[in-house]
């Protein structure tokens, strides 16, 4: 007979229970099993009559477990009590429950605990360091009183919370006793085990754990601190939660992320898991090489899992759950841009961005008649139409599918206060997006027009009001996008800088100067243009302070900032 006993808590899929038990028992290790007392008394005798003839196996007292309640606590005392009881050659207690599942043989966690004997294992921590508590409920679960069920009376539960709550209701916690808290799943020296279970104050623990909110989880963490000369605050037992604290259930297609966990024991396996079984249930000439156990090595796995889960994939909408706002970080797929007065200023502007950075430059995708694909396409991938009525049904999905059906390849798209303005939220939100706006640069196509300066005094109002909110919006303090502002005045007096800038944050012409640049459209007459529409009791400000009777050729000759026209 081994040194190593096992405390199994079994309640559902006997048959598993069976198989594991006697695995652990043909490896020498005394086994103790305590049968939840829902289950039924002929299941009961059908399990006992299959482990009867099993030397090394005894069943304890029967109680009835219940999540989150005494019951577990104490189902774990009356079988450890059988062992210390039964088998004196006993010298670690391994508790487990019957969907655990050895990972390892059995004897290199015999040798691996004969080589500490006096180290207990067990995560114990104190409530303020403990960053996996799920519901609220942390410090309080020790001095509030828990009488009702949170499964089965959950309304009972939270209004006897809320009550205690109100009237400032405070448990008082037994003397020199300090709330720790860790996975149920320990493995302890005899000498602390005995102590817990033989302690002249049981009877004061127990009836003040008795009330505790998960009791199981805080018990034995909170008195091996008593008794323990030597803790180590880890489990061997690897246990995963999701982000709602539920546990994790293997399957057969985990078995080799659990081979590399190097982990003695697994849980929740499911039971009809085979593959595992039979993978694991082995002999020792079949196992591999020693190694300290380490659950680190597939932490990352369940940490992606978990934020695939709550975050879901960057500019991908999962059909069967629509993510909370403003849970993503990335809105969309990929990096994209977005120029707002660009084209308006530069009569080639489109054709001269591909050309410098090689990426698809759409015109105003979100204008008014149409969306303006790149090389005047109707459709593009993923069956996106130009259509202005189908992109308008949904425009931040319209969005989102264009990034995510062009992964790959970097999109470019002109903007501005004519367009449909319901994507500019989901702009501001996207940490994907590079903005870069001229303002007022909405002007220019006003400008060139022939329509009755009437007309254009009103247009312009409306466009400078649009975009005054956008800009607005923009600035607000939880923006994510890479957002770049300039007034029309400012970007015309020495337009190579900006230019440099949005190449360089789109990773083009980094430590080079520009070789080539677009055609800045003809002004002459621009600033007389801005002061009629303030003659006319319109203030054009979003432009900045533009000069009435000068020329960007003008403004551009000053030798500290040149510009090349062409």
């Amino acid at each position: 007979m081994s040194g190593l006993g096992i405390v199994m808590l079994v309640h559902t899929s006997l048959e598993r229970a069976a198989q594991v038990a006697r695995h652990w028992t043909a490896n020498g290790c005394p086994v103790v099993l305590h049968v939840d007392r829902n289950v039924s008394t002929e299941d009961f005798r059908a399990f006992h009559r299959a482990l009867a003839d099993d030397p090394l196996v005894r069943f304890c007292s029967r109680h009835r477990c219940e999540w989150g309640t005494w019951g577990i606590v104490a189902a774990t005392q009356a079988a450890s009590e059988v062992m210390l009881e039964e088998f004196a050659q006993v010298r670690h207690v391994y508790l487990a429950s019957g969907s655990c599942l050895p990972l390892r043989p059995v004897q290199e966690l015999i040798d691996y605990l004969a080589e500490r004997p006096r180290i207990d294992f067990i995560e114990s921590a104190t409530t303020a360091d403990v960053p996996w508590i799920v519901g609220g409920l942390s410090h309080e679960r020790f001095t509030l009183r828990f009488p009702f069920s949170w499964k089965r009376h959950r309304q009972l539960f939270d209004r006897y919370v809320a009550l205690q709550r109100r009237l400032g209701i405070r448990r008082r916690i037994p003397d020199g006793l300090v709330p720790h808290m860790g996975s149920q799943w320990w493995c302890l020296t005899r000498q602390t085990l005995e102590a817990i279970l033989r302690d002249p104050r049981r009877s004061e623990f127990d009836a003040y754990f008795r009330k505790v909110w998960i009791p199981d989880e805080s018990y034995f963490q909170s008195l091996a601190r008593l008794y323990s000369s030597n803790i180590e605050s880890r489990s061997l037992t690897l246990s995963k939660f999701d982000f709602q604290g539920k546990p994790h259930i293997f399957y057969d297609d985990h078995l080799q992320m659990l081979r590399r966990s190097d982990c003695f024991v697994a849980r929740k396996i499911w039971p009809h898991a085979e593959r595992l079984y039979q993978a694991f249930l082995t002999d020792a000439d079949r196992a591999r090489p020693r190694a300290e156990p380490n659950p680190g090595k597939i932490d990352r796995i369940f940490a992606k899992a978990v934020e695939r889960r709550t975050r879901g994939r960057a500019g991908l909408v999962m059909q069967s759950r629509f993510p909370g706002d403003g849970a993503e970080q990335a809105i969309t797929a990929g990096p994209y841009s977005v120029f707002q007065g660009f084209a308006e200023l530069f009569d080639d502007f489109e054709p001269w961005l591909a050309r410098q950075t090689g990426a698809r430059v759409h015109g105003h995708l979100f204008g008014p008649d149409r969306a303006e694909f790149s090389e005047d396409q109707s459709l593009v991938n993923g069956c996106l139409s130009q259509a202005a009525a189908l992109r308008d049904y949904n425009p931040e999905s319209f969005l989102k599918n264009l990034i995510w059906n062009t992964r790959g390849e970097r999109q470019c798209f002109q903007f501005g206060p004519a367009d449909n303005q319901a994507v500019n939220g989901m702009l501001a939100r996207d940490g994907n997006a590079q903005i870069s706006v001229i303002s007022g640069a909405w002007a220019v196509s006003l400008f060139r027009s022939r329509r009755s300066f009437a007309d254009l005094r009103r247009q312009a109002a409306r466009l400078q009001q649009i975009e005054a909110k956008q800009l607005e919006k923009l600035r607000e303090p939880w923006t994510r996008a890479r957002v770049r502002i300039w007034t029309m005045a400012e970007f015309v007096e020495a337009p190579m800088e900006p230019l440099q800038a949005v190449l360089e944050d789109m990773g083009v012409a980094s430590g080079r100067k520009l070789q080539e640049v677009p055609t800045m459209t003809n002004l002459e007459g621009f600033g007389e243009f801005l002061q009629n529409l303030k003659n006319q009791g319109m203030h054009p400000y979003l432009m900045g302070d533009f000069p009435v009777g000068q020329s960007p050729a003008s403004l551009s000759n000053t030798p500290r900032k040149p510009y090349l026209v062409r």
